[in-house]
């Protein structure tokens, strides 16, 4: 696993595919036109700010995508791991987008039940930190109604297997709540490139990805609604706030993809 892990914290004892219970908040929604990044969101454990994770394209509006280690122990000589990173246990796994607000904070495009996790086993069995991503398949809301209907969709960013290196990527993500007590989403739009250190992942420079942005997504050339870009990949790590990596999305994460879609 990467040093520099941003996540807050990761599962322990997951399997690829594990459904979970979870009670949907009542209440409407605000209107998400005037919303910075309404795909954009806490990926939440047990109610709690675990890291972020944002809403994929797919045809049924219902794929979230995050980091692996986020929702699974990392494996090690081609055994699963028994713990996660940091030790502790997920919880039940729920993803609000466009979270915001001081203390528990609000979550004005709702709450929505994670149902299925999907991780690659080269992340289960190996902690490839090339695998580093994960599908999350949510389920509708009380009305019917997909995520992906409610963040927008023509919000979401359609996912792109075979990207290269160097792209203009917007990545945005939510730092925990020590250095970020509004759960404001922290953004950055720069140039990628292959990690000096690991030249099979993805590298950016810019500060504020502190803890809790693992999962951020990765937008290549995101100009805005109708214009939403491309999802190559999620933040993995880094070794400081400035210092950012990522999984480049393959063949593989199509297929998890592709799972995750037909719920």
């Amino acid at each position: 696993m990467s040093p520099g892990v941003k996540g807050i914290a990761a599962v322990a004892g997951i399997s690829a595919v594990l459904a979970v219970v979870f009670v949907k908040t009542s209440g409407g929604y605000e209107d998400r036109h005037v919303l910075p990044f309404p795909t954009v969101g806490v990926l939440m454990a047990n109610g709690e700010h675990w890291c972020t994770a944002s809403v994929v394209d797919s045809p049924q509006g219902n794929v979230v995508a995050t980091a692996a280690h986020c929702v699974a122990p990392a494996g090690e000589d081609g055994q699963p791991g028994e713990v996660a990173h940091d030790g502790l246990a997920i919880g039940e796994l729920a993803f609000a987008p466009a979270f915001t607000g001081e203390g528990a904070g609000k979550q004005p495009l709702g709450v929505w039940k994670v149902r299925s996790v999907h991780v690659d086993d080269r992340w289960t069995k190996w902690g490839d930190d090339t695998a580093d991503f994960a599908f999350l398949t949510v389920e509708p809301d009380a009305d019917g109604r997909s995520v992906q209907d409610v963040v927008g969709r023509d919000e979401a960013a359609k996912p792109a297997w075979t990207s290269g290196y160097d792209r203009e990527v917007t990545v945005v993500g939510y730092p925990e709540a020590t250095h970020n007590p509004q759960n404001k989403p922290v953004a950055c739009t720069t140039q990628s490139r292959h990690d000096e250190d690991d030249p099979a992942m993805l590298y950016i420079n810019c500060s504020g990805f502190w803890t809790g942005t693992s999962g951020s997504p990765w937008i290549a050339d995101r100009v805005g609604a109708g214009r939403p870009g491309e999802l190559i990949g999620v933040l993995s790590g880094g070794d400081t706030d400035v210092d950012s990596t990522a999984a480049l999305f393959d063949g593989r994460a199509k297929a998890l993809y592709e799972r995750a879609a037909k719920g």
